[in-house]
């Protein structure tokens, strides 16, 4: 008697074979290759990276800062994400089966989600498979309303949701937050159909569906992990944690159960993007079996690791080594040998000072603290910055709004933010701040010693950025000290208002809009995104009344006098808008940098023969 077996999901018998004759045996691989699921991620293939600032835990409800996000954004999914390759950035689905259906002049958001998603593995699930469903979204969103958890991103969400901002006073009345009684605009129809129903339209809610703190998390996750959630994050996402050592070296897996998505996107008509479609179309993501991220704060390591191979690209390239890597915007002949590329795009970000306008030295509203602050921007001399700093790769910034966001004004312009020491000392003599006891530093108004204390982080990008404050301080007789602590802690401290002045910020965009940036001085965001904790009716009436608009010359108005309030107020020194360049070695394929998107680990693949031939 022959052997006889069946191949589950096509029911081929074996005794086909000796029916069908040896012709027919030449179809078993044909049938075998159509029966078997597409290829997973290879655990051979492995990316390393370097972040220049260390992380602050993989919470979304908790975090702010853009190298945990960036973690996260491999993990935690929202229900919408970017076309890797469109530019101008497209917003296309990511766990739901189509986009949102609007309705209500952008008011209500009717969200269907695909099935078949399902969480990465925890004890939390007790041995089961857990499938995303609509209500873990509805319990995302209503986590960054729960006081207790202090989210920065709440920004995102309050005054918008009917109802939801109802349960966080109660919470806030009570001291816990009930995730139990139903919120009216977040309506769990089905398993898989979320409703969102808004107080008044939002034209930009969409890119908050898309940004990725907004993902799913499983409630009974949350729950069994208490405060420590922050470093237990489990999402539907193409990647897992496998390893954490704070401050030092993260580790990614890919997810063995993630959902079949093949590469698919939206090319640019350019040699770069058609061979990255070349080569990746129709792969299962994520491709890569493993990312190892090192927290490498210092230039010189970063761009070491990155030359003798240790490294497979390197973003943002240190400017220090601009110049040798890339000279006149082309790859040096010695890495074009070697096949490295290079990518440089500008960034929709802005670099900036911030004030603190509750600080009783540098804050307020009257004439001469106003007076205090413009000077000070006067006297700041980002010719330096530009050049010293950054190596001629930014161009100053005119207004909060960068290029690429909507509501950029390309013909706005500020002689507040031009460099003119001159003008600064005739404005602080002008209201009082002069040298009253003849020791060449000024004194307030009422003969109070005047110094300053500027945050920064104590690497050597921003001790450069120090030298530059402080000369600058000196040339109009102003004095000046340095609170230097680790970056997270800054972060930290910032959104508590203990910061005089802050001199270690820059934002990216979250989404290609003006909103993004000018909601930084939003007042009832203070605490959350606006560090200033600036607070000016004028300039919240008009940011609340721009929110109802969609992208229009009547909203673009309304953005320029917001402009001309930010000049005026002084409580940003609004510096600069960075371009950025990427270096990658030869066997990597698919990189290509986002404007808004954080990484695309899930789209890059790697030569592993390539690489073995290089000796990596």
């Amino acid at each position: 008697m022959k052997p006889s077996f069946a191949l589950t999901g096509i029911g081929l018998d074996w005794r086909c074979l000796s029916r069908g004759g040896f012709r027919d045996f030449f179809l078993l691989p044909l049938l075998l290759a159509l029966a078997l699921p597409a290829m997973a991620a290879d655990p051979n293939k492995v990316v390393r990276y370097a972040f220049e600032i260390a992380e602050t835990g993989f919470d979304p409800a908790q975090v702010s800062d853009y190298y945990s996000s960036e973690i996260l954004e491999a993990m935690i999914e929202p229900m919408l994400t970017y076309d890797y390759l469109a530019r101008p950035v497209k917003l296309i689905p990511n766990t739901l089966e189509a986009m949102p259906e609007v309705t209500d002049n952008g008011a209500t958001y009717l969200c269907r989600l695909k099935r078949g998603i399902y969480f990465t593995p925890d004890a939390a699930f007790k041995g089961g498979k857990r499938e995303l469903n609509a209500a873990d979204y509805a319990f995302s969103i209503r986590r960054f309303y729960d006081p207790k958890l202090r989210s920065p991103y709440l920004f995102f969400f309050e005054g918008k949701i009917i109802g939801a901002d109802e349960m966080m006073a109660k919470a806030k009345a009570t001291g816990k937050y009930d995730y139990d009684t139903p919120v009216a605009g977040l309506e769990v129809l089905d398993r898989y159909t979320l409703r969102i129903r808004l107080k008044e339209p939002d034209y930009n809610f969409l890119y908050v569906l898309a940004y990725n703190l907004t993902g799913a998390v499983a409630r009974e996750v949350v729950e069994a992990y208490g405060e420590e959630i922050i470093s237990h994050p489990v999402g539907t996402g193409p990647f897992m944690l496998k390893e954490w050592r704070r401050s030092s070296k993260i580790v990614l897996e890919a997810n063995p159960d993630y959902r079949d998505e093949s590469f698919a996107a939206t090319p640019e008509n350019t040699p770069e993007d058609q061979a990255i479609m070349q080569d990746l179309r129709g792969k299962k993501l994520p491709i890569i079996g493993r990312v190892e991220i090192y927290v490498i704060e210092e230039p010189q390591p970063r761009w070491l690791a990155f030359l003798n191979g240790q490294h497979d690209y390197v973003y943002p390239m240190p400017e220090e080594f601009i110049n040798l890597a890339v000279p006149g915007g082309r790859v040096a002949p010695n890495l074009a040998r070697r096949g490295v590329r290079a990518q440089t795009a500008p960034e929709i970000d802005l670099v900036f000072t911030f004030y603190n306008m509750d600080d009783p030295v540098i804050g307020g509203y009257t004439a001469e603290k106003v007076a205090l602050r413009r000077a000070l921007n006067l006297a700041y001399n980002r010719n330096e910055e530009l050049f010293l700093r950054w190596k001629g790769q930014a161009i100053f910034a005119q207004s909060p709004i960068p290029p690429g966001a909507a509501g950029y004004d390309k013909d706005f312009r500020s002689a507040a933010s031009e460099y003119d020491p001159a003008r600064a000392k005739a404005l602080l003599d002008m209201f009082g701040y002069v040298d009253r006891d003849g020791d060449g530093w000024r004194e307030m108004p009422d003969g109070k010693p005047l110094e300053l204390e500027v945050a920064s982080p104590p690497d050597s990008q921003y001790r450069l950025l120090d030298e530059i404050w402080k000369k600058s301080a000196d040339a109009i007789g102003v004095r000046v000290k340095f609170k230097k602590e680790r970056w997270p802690d800054l972060l930290k401290q910032g959104k508590l208002g203990k910061l005089q002045v802050g001199n270690f910020l820059s934002w990216r965009a979250d989404y290609p809009d003006g909103d993004n940036f000018l909601q930084l001085l939003y007042g009832p965001n203070s605490g959350q995104s606006n560090d200033s904790y600036f607070k000016l009716p004028e300039f919240d009436r008009l940011y609340a009344k721009a929110r109802l608009l969609p992208d229009s010359p009547e909203r673009s108005s309304l953005y320029r006098e917001m402009n001309r309030l930010i000049i005026a107020y002084a409580p940003w020194n609004i510096r600069m808008h960075r371009l950025r360049t990427s270096m990658i070695q030869p066997w990597v394929t698919g990189y290509k940098y986002h404007p808004i998107m954080h990484q695309g680990w899930k789209y890059l693949d790697i030569d592993v023969d390539a690489q073995r031939k290089a000796g990596q």
